[in-house]
């Protein structure tokens, strides 16, 4: 049997916004944006009314095609995320520190940074709760 991981996909309200992250702070390129048509699978598998206006915008990372994409949905107030995280993106990343400064710049949670060891690696580690309340965790290995 095989399995491959295609892409996370996040809701946001405001795109724009969110590739001040993800494209400039990150280093993920868009590959497309395009507006959702009415009987795009998006509304059943994000459970949106149909009122929604959605549109998708795929990422690329620098190694892989479409492995990352926000989905922006306006005329509909996307829920507040309290309470306990029911997930989180995880993503290796080089230069932490300054790309968490720069998520501090734009005015973002983060949480305390993590230095740790697992398998004989060491890393750093640090999340950051993005504009519409998601947990994104960044790590870098550090060279030995």
């Amino acid at each position: 049997m095989q399995i491959q991981f295609k892409r996370a996909t996040l809701l946001v309200a405001d795109l724009k916004k969110s590739l001040s992250i993800y494209s400039d702070v990150l280093g993920f390129s868009v590959n497309y944006i395009k507006k959702s048509e009415d009987d795009s699978y998006s509304y059943p598998v994000f459970n949106l009314p149909k009122n929604a206006q959605v549109s998708f915008c795929a990422l690329d990372s620098p190694t892989q095609k479409r492995t990352f994409a926000l989905t922006e949905v306006k005329e509909y107030k996307l829920p507040e995320q309290k309470g306990p995280r029911m997930a989180v993106l995880v993503l290796q990343v080089d230069d932490l520190k300054n790309r968490i400064s720069k998520i501090t710049s734009l005015g973002l949670e983060t949480l305390d940074l993590l230095k740790d060891t697992t398998d004989g690696e060491s890393y750093l580690e640090q999340a950051f709760i993005d504009f519409d309340g998601h947990l994104i965790l960044l790590y870098e290995i550090l060279k030995k």
